[in-house]
C-alpha cells in the first residue's frame, strides 16, 4: 500500500466518523463546528481527486461562509435551545434505510460508470484557446455558459432581498446586529486588526488568477465576505445600514457589469454574451473582478443577517 492509498482511505474513513459525529452531537454549536470541519475535510478530498476549484468553493463557502451562517444561527438559538432527544425508532430506521440506498446509488454510478460516459469536455477544450483562458473552469463558466453565471449572482441577490425582508418594517433600512451573537473580546479584535490586509490580497489574487489557474470571483469574494465579517464581529468597524445607497450599488455592480458586456456582444461579437476576437480574456477578467466584490458584499449581508435595530446616522 502506498503512501498517498493510505492518505486517501484515511480521508474518506475520517470524513465518515466526523459525518457520523456531527449527526449525533449534542449541542447546535458543537454540531456546527463538526460541519466547519468536515467541509475542511471536504476540501482536502476534492484536491486529491484533482478537483482543485470545486476544493477552493467548498473551503471559502461550504465551510467558511455556510459555516458562519450556521454559527450565527446556533449562537441566536442558544438562549431558546433545550436538550435534544432522539427521534422515535421508525423515524431513526426510515433515515437510515433512505441514507442506505442513496448510498448504494452513488456506489452503483461510481463503481458501474458507463462504457462511454457522454461529455462535452472535448469540445470545451478544443475552443477554449478562443478566449484567451487557461482554466477551463473559467472557460465553462464565462464562455459556454455564462447565462447561468449570470442568473446565479442574480440569485444571491434575490437570497439577501429575502433575508431583508424578514425585518420588521420599523426596522427597515436599519443595521445587521452582528454583536447580538458575537460580542467582541480582546483576540477577535487582535484577529480582526491583523487578518485582513493579508485576506485582501488572497482575494484579489484568487479573483485575478482565476482565468489561468483554479480560482475566480466566488473564491475571491467569499475571502473579502469573510474579512469583513471578521471585521465586523470585532466591532472594528460598524456594520452598514442596508439603505446606504453606496452598499447597494456595490451589491449590483457585478452582475450590472456582466449584464452590461453581455448586451455589448449583440454589436461587437454574434450576440448576447459573446466576447469579440481578442478582448475575450480582457472583458472577462473584468467581469470577475466587479463580481468578486459584489459576491463579497453579497455574501457578508447574508452572514449578516436582516436588520434588527434603526440606524443612527
Amino acid at each position: 500500500m502506498t503512501i498517498p492509498f493510505a492518505f486517501d482511505i484515511g480521508t474518506a474513513m475520517l470524513l465518515i466518523a466526523v459525518g457520523g459525529w456531527m449527526m449525533v452531537a449534542q449541542g447546535t454549536m458543537v454540531a456546527v463546528i463538526i460541519f466547519v470541519v468536515y467541509g475542511l475535510l471536504m476540501a482536502i478530498a476534492w484536491v486529491r481527486l484533482s478537483a482543485v476549484d470545486v476544493a477552493l468553493t467548498e473551503a471559502a463557502i461550504g465551510s467558511g461562509i455556510t459555516g458562519m451562517l450556521l454559527l450565527s444561527a446556533a449562537a441566536r438559538l442558544r438562549q431558546t435551545e433545550v436538550t435534544s432527544t432522539l427521534p422515535s425508532f421508525p423515524i431513526r430506521l426510515l433515515s437510515g434505510v433512505l441514507c442506505a440506498a442513496i448510498t448504494s446509488g452513488l456506489a452503483v454510478v461510481v463503481l458501474l460508470p458507463a462504457d462511454v460516459a457522454p461529455t462535452l469536455a472535448p469540445m470545451a477544450m478544443a475552443n477554449l484557446p478562443e478566449t484567451g483562458l487557461g482554466n477551463p473552469v473559467a472557460g465553462v463558466l464565462f464562455a459556454f455558459r455564462a447565462l447561468d453565471t449570470l442568473l446565479e449572482k442574480v440569485v444571491l441577490l434575490l437570497a439577501l432581498l429575502g433575508v431583508w425582508s424578514l425585518a420588521p418594517d420599523r426596522l427597515w433600512g436599519g443595521v445587521p446586529a452582528l454583536d447580538s451573537y458575537a460580542p467582541p473580546n480582546d483576540i477577535l479584535v487582535f484577529f480582526a486588526q491583523v487578518l485582513p490586509p493579508f485576506g485582501i490580497v488572497f482575494a484579489i489574487y484568487m479573483t485575478w488568477t482565476g482565468a489561468s489557474n483554479p480560482g475566480g470571483a466566488f473564491q475571491g469574494g467569499t475571502v473579502l465576505a469573510v474579512m469583513w465579517l471578521l471585521v465586523m464581529m470585532a466591532g472594528v468597524v460598524r456594520a452598514p445600514p442596508i439603505s446606504c445607497l453606496r452598499l447597494r450599488w456595490l451589491l449590483v455592480a457585478g452582475p450590472v457589469l456582466f449584464l452590461m458586456v453581455g448586451l455589448a456582444g449583440f454589436a461587437l461579437a454574434a450576440g448576447f454574451l459573446a466576447y469579440p476576437a481578442g478582448y475575450a480574456k480582457p472583458l472577462i477578467v473584468v467581469v470577475e473582478i466587479g463580481l468578486a466584490l459584489s459576491i463579497g458584499a453579497t455574501l457578508g449581508l447574508l452572514a449578516a443577517g436582516p436588520p434588527e435595530r434603526n440606524h443612527q446616522p
